[in-house]
């Protein structure tokens, strides 16, 4: 890849923004943290997300092209950046697009706090170069502790010993705290509550789940299917006392917990029976380039094509601010105005 300094050099990169002229939404909340999609390939064709059919367009920029954006988002504020797919780490050139991020710093000068999300499919041979390269943390979708479970959800067989693998090799490289994510969905997965609870204290990883959102390519979401907070502790609870801990920030979506020997840490993501959106600092890229202020939102705003016609720095920044004021302020899951997102989770970015 070749070098890519120049073309994020923005005018405003060379002093320190005053704190009003950092992004902002129309609600005042500071947007940090950057979730970029660097593909919409994947290995993994799991039930809740894709609908299975072959023949899917695939859509991935260049590597230049990504560092472009994420050093314009650097540049007006952005500290974190979450690398998203698909699954990153089918891209070739991904540890080398890993550096060039790194080399980023924030409008504080300090380093850029830069994830990945995996499946975990590819990562065992691949977690020492990455933290190598500059990857600070990891986190691995793995939405079963049952390897046949496991199997029913991924429609990829012979993968969990891989994927656990690569967990383990993630530790070792140091891509700690290692975090596993689970969807739950009541009457599929939802018996692997404890198991889960066992990983995460066997392990020595933080286990977070995530209430089942309606971001697949079909139709398959209902409310009755969304395993709520409440139960989830209460299912928790009985496996072993918890103990509530303190968040890390106020933008953290995750409720945390360990348990009462202090062995082991749940995370609990409830967006749906307890939504967050007051405090979200996020901001998303989609691989094909486009800005997308939510999960949940109705339109596309293409950076890309406005990079393609010869934009400045200058004049994309500009851009960029204009996108983040019309951010909403907050989903309309499980109300009757709630209309699906325009695109599903694997298009949009993880």
């Amino acid at each position: 890849m070749s070098p890519v300094a120049p073309a994020l050099a923005l005018d405003e990169a060379a002093v320190v923004l005053p704190k009003e002229e950092r992004l902002r939404d129309p609600f005042g909340r500071a947007i940090t943290d950057l979730r970029l999609s660097v593909t919409d390939r994947c290995n993994y064709r799991c039930v809740y997300c894709r609908t299975g059919n072959e023949g899917s367009q695939y859509t991935e920029l260049s590597g230049e092209d990504y560092l472009r954006m994420a050093g314009l988002f650097v540049s007006l504020g952005v500290e974190k950046i979450r690398l998203t797919g698909g699954e990153p780490l089918l891209r070739n050139d991904l540890v080398e697009l890993v550096r060039e991020l790194a080399s980023l710093r924030t409008i504080m000068g300090e380093p850029l706090d830069l994830a990945l999300t995996t499946n975990g499919h590819l990562l065992e041979p691949l977690a020492g170069p990455l933290k190598a390269a500059g990857l600070r943390r990891i986190t691995v979708s793995m939405d079963a502790v049952e390897p046949e479970t496991f199997t029913a959800i991924t429609r990829v067989p012979r993968s969990f010993e891989r994927v656990l693998a690569g967990v383990r090799a993630a530790k070792q490289a140091g891509l700690e705290p290692v975090k596993v994510n689970c969807v739950l969905l009541r009457g599929f997965n939802d018996d692997q509550i404890e198991g889960f609870a066992e990983l995460s204290r066997r392990e020595g990883v933080v286990v977070r789940f995530i209430e089942f959102m309606p971001l697949g390519e079909d139709q398959s979401w209902k409310p009755e299917t969304v395993v709520p907070i409440d139960e989830l502790i209460d299912r928790l609870h009985s496996f072993r006392p918890l103990v509530e801990l303190p968040r890390n920030a106020a933008s953290e979506t995750a409720r945390r917990f360990t348990f009462d020997d202090g062995v082991g840490e749940i995370g609990i993501i409830a967006p749906v029976s307890r939504p967050f959106c007051g405090h979200c600092s996020r901001i998303r890229i989609t691989s094909d380039g486009k800005i997308r202020t939510c999960l949940f939102s109705q339109d596309d705003h293409d950076l890309y094509k406005k990079m393609m016609r010869g934009g400045t720095n200058e004049e994309l920044a500009t851009y960029i601010r204009k996108i983040v004021h019309q951010k909403e302020k907050r989903h309309h899951i499980g109300e009757p105005e709630f209309q699906k997102p325009s695109r599903s989770m694997v298009h949009i970015g993880g």
